[in-house]
């Protein structure tokens, strides 16, 4: 059985499965549109397999093993996702995985951008020991590739020492135990970085100083994921003005070209169709795709045509963790903006309801309801409560072929659209 390898600057897609039975399905759809994009297919962050009781070692050899079986002979990455502490570290590195993302939100103060002058003053004066570096990029003038000049103002510097300055530390040490860690395991790796979980988008005087601090620091960086302008919900496509975002990426990616070169990440990737081509295009091929609950979504669907009553338990339940499950994700929907499945008497529509349809979404959009936001975020209610989790399973094991083929229909979109820009 192939193992996982580091992917390096090659684009790059990653499958979340949070069951373990949508690997084969994924093949299929890198077999029929995945040409010179090279996959992730073993992908979960600590938090997800916390709510689906899985481990690293189940997770990879799901992986593995459905990719095996679907015949993928190809090289294929392994990613342990938001990775917060050395703990989460040793346990996906004893369990293959080779691409590590870091996590470090917990210490980026995301309110930052709203402090006063004296606010700021006084938080940097908190954090200043720490971050004696930021003085090096005070009063520097950046000059990007792409013809946007940086200008690293003092203020800038200020408050992105406030910002992320711990997060950069927290970032370097975890970078740390990787190396040691993997150097000890005698494996190869290579890590990304995740700075997209904050209130407003990310900087290009931020971009520089958090990269450059990080490979200073000599950390294996082979992605960034900035929080890009817009709006990244869970589920459903990107929101936000296309050309902003075009122009917001190209600098960004001038900035991974000039400091690495690494490449640019696309965190709560899923569904976004509408500007996968624009990410290609710009970032000429240096890209990497996250997706994780959009798979989920596409099982959901097998229940509501196969066992339609079970789909209509699982939208109750969901209805009813809504409000607490979508603490910890980026959401709009509201639970008044989707009838409840006691007033949808089709089946066809509840389904299109909740998860979409695909014939009625424009070529080159995702799909736009809210309804798939409600029940995205409450996977983890759905899957460990004791009759719907095992009885959605036993729904997709029943029915594997019809599961592989709704899958390599929703992602061959997904992988068109990347390859339609590189």
């Amino acid at each position: 059985m192939a193992q996982p390898v580091p992917l390096g600057l090659s684009p790059s897609f990653g499958f979340g499965d949070r069951i373990g039975l949508a690997t084969t399905g994924h093949v299929l759809a890198m077999k029929r549109a995945g040409g010179g994009i090279l996959p992730i297919y073993a992908q979960q962050s600590i938090r997800e397999m916390t709510r689906t009781g899985r481990t690293p070692q189940q997770v990879m050899e799901d992986a593995l093993k459905g990719a095996q079986q679907a015949g993928w002979t190809g090289p294929q990455g392994a990613d342990a996702d938001h990775l917060k502490t050395p703990q989460d570290i040793d346990r996906t590195a004893a369990a293959g995985f080779v691409f590590f993302t870091i996590d470090p939100s917990d210490q980026v103060d995301g309110r930052a951008d709203g402090y006063s002058e004296g606010e700021l003053k006084d938080r940097y004066a908190a954090v200043a020991d720490e971050v004696r570096w930021i003085d090096a990029y005070r009063g520097k003038t950046i000059r990007l590739p792409s013809g946007t000049v940086v200008q690293l103002s003092d203020r800038d510097c200020t408050k992105a020492a406030v910002k992320y300055g711990r997060a950069i530390n927290l970032a370097a040490n975890l970078a740390d135990h990787i190396a040691a860690t993997m150097t000890r395991l005698g494996r190869n790796w290579e890590i990304e970085l995740s700075v997209d979980e904050t209130p407003q988008p990310t900087t290009l005087a931020e971009h520089y100083i958090i990269a450059d601090q990080c490979l200073r620091r000599n950390m294996k960086l082979i992605s960034l994921a900035p929080r890009f302008v817009g709006d990244f919900e869970k589920g459903v496509d990107y929101k936000g003005d296309i050309r902003a975002f075009e122009k917001s990426a190209a600098d960004h990616a001038a900035i991974a070209d000039m400091l690495g070169p690494y490449k640019l990440s696309l965190h709560s990737g899923s569904d976004k169709l509408s500007i996968y081509g624009i990410l290609a295009k710009v970032t000429r091929g240096r890209f990497h795709v996250k997706t994780a609950g959009t798979s989920y979504l596409e099982a959901l669907r097998v229940a509501a045509r196969e066992a339609p009553d079970l789909f209509r338990r699982i939208v109750d339940l969901a209805r009813q963790r809504y409000e607490t499950d979508r603490a910890t994700y980026h959401v709009s929907a509201t639970l008044a903006g989707v009838p409840a499945p006691d007033q949808v008497h089709d089946a066809k529509k509840l389904e299109e309801l909740y998860l979409g349809d695909w014939s009625a979404v424009p070529a080159g959009k995702g799909f736009a309801d809210p309804g798939r936001q409600i029940v995205h975020c409450t996977f983890g209610s759905v899957l460990t409560s004791p009759d719907l989790g095992p009885a959605l399973k036993q729904v997709l094991a029943e029915n594997r072929s019809t599961y592989d083929a709704i899958l390599e229909e929703h992602f061959a979109r997904h992988l068109e659209a990347l390859r339609a820009g590189m």
